[in-house]
């Protein structure tokens, strides 16, 4: 009775243990989603953009983004359709040193097209909305709506509640909105062709409605203390949605049907609020206070240091925006969980390792015993 007592407290501090562990590895994901990975890629986009704003077409804001669009829009069709093909022949196993450049010369080029048609929508959101509150309010509202309506509201989230990993497996995955096979050659173009175009404009146009609007209401004529406002509330709010999410994983696993998908929902806005406000701030302080007055080399530096920072980090492809996943697609809960792993990721892999490591001692140990006869064993 005393051994099994003993033995069942052991278990009880082993499983306190691993539940804080688990905590204190979420909440260093969560700290370095939002302090290091979130701030990297508003650096990167916000320096690519402004260098396109530089280089294409500059005087004419409207037909540069066009042409930003329409370059964009084809090289994501592109990798959307070819997508298994790029998975099929580059691979680690056919060369690691060919796959790593091959992938991450593949993030750049699909950076680029990301770029290339938010600026595109968003040049002529501004151009056809003319600053107008109303109607950017008004146009925001119908594509949020439009998203939801589509069960692809969820596609609006970004860093720092989406970390990804550059990991081979899925490396080129572009999930489309119909999950149509690409047996079915016609059907699985058109599929593409409407998630990325119409589920990914209507994406970039609720960005930039709901940016727009707090660009008109919040200190228009003051923009440092804009910045400072909209940093603060973006980061209150982010910690205020990640602190919800185990209550919001368990109201959600106990519902079903139209309830679950609105306050999934919901929550995703709440998420999305506070990673504009987060991107608002980045971006306007790298405006004005990061060498102002040499914007070539603030953009390029923007560029090129925060990509390679996100490259070394093994993360790079939190800069994309691809794919189109459906709102409360996960099972139970499991909907409402942000995809910011990073840490957790690491230390599962190795442990992963060290138990393999262990079980192939134990092997060999167990190898190496002589057998012994049943004599031997009396």
């Amino acid at each position: 009775m005393r051994g099994s007592t003993a033995g069942l407290a052991d278990t009880l501090a082993t499983d306190r243990h691993a539940r804080a562990r688990s905590l204190l590895l979420k909440f260093a994901d969560e700290v370095f989603g939002s302090a290091v990975v979130a701030p990297a890629v508003v650096t990167y986009w916000r320096g690519t953009w402004s260098l396109m704003d530089f280089y294409v077409l500059p005087k004419q804001p409207v037909n540069s983004g066009i042409a930003a669009l329409v370059f964009g829009l084809s090289v994501n069709f592109f990798l959307c359709v070819f997508q298994t093909q790029l998975s099929k022949h580059i691979r680690p196993d056919k060369g690691r040193f060919t796959y790593y450049v091959l992938s991450r010369l593949y993030t750049y080029v699909a950076a680029l097209a990301c770029v290339g048609v938010w600026r595109g929508v968003r040049n002529l959101l501004d151009a056809c909305t003319e600053g107008s509150a109303t109607i950017v309010i008004y146009v925001t509202a119908a594509a949020t709506l439009s998203l939801a309506a589509l069960r692809s509201l969820r596609n609006i989230s970004a860093a720092p509640f989406a970390v990804l990993i550059d990991a081979p497996k899925d490396f080129f995955n572009v999930p489309t909105l119909f999950r149509t096979s690409n047996q079915k050659t016609a059907l699985y173009i058109l599929d593409c062709l409407f998630s990325v175009t119409v589920i990914g404009s209507l994406v970039v146009v609720v960005w930039g409605g709901l940016w727009g609007v707090i660009d008109i209401y919040l200190y228009p004529d003051d923009p440092v203390k804009s910045c400072w406002m909209s940093l603060i509330v973006g980061y209150s709010m982010v910690f205020l949605t990640f602190s919800l999410q185990a209550p919001m994983q368990w109201v959600v696993a106990r519902l079903q049907g139209a309830p679950r998908l609105l306050i999934a929902d919901v929550y995703f806005f709440l998420s999305f609020a506070s990673t504009v406000n987060v991107w608002r701030a980045i971006w306007g302080f790298l405006d004005i206070y990061f060498l102002p007055d040499s914007p070539l080399l603030s953009n390029w530096s923007c560029h090129i240091v925060s990509l390679a920072l996100l490259i070394l980090l093994n993360c790079s492809n939190s800069i994309l925006v691809r794919g189109v996943y459906i709102d409360a697609e996960e099972p139970a809960g499991e909907c409402v969980i942000f995809s910011c792993h990073y840490l957790r990721l690491f230390f599962q892999k190795k442990r992963t390792k060290r138990h393999k490591a262990l079980d192939l001692t134990k092997k060999m140990e167990e190898a190496s015993v002589p057998l012994q006869t049943p004599e031997e064993k009396l």
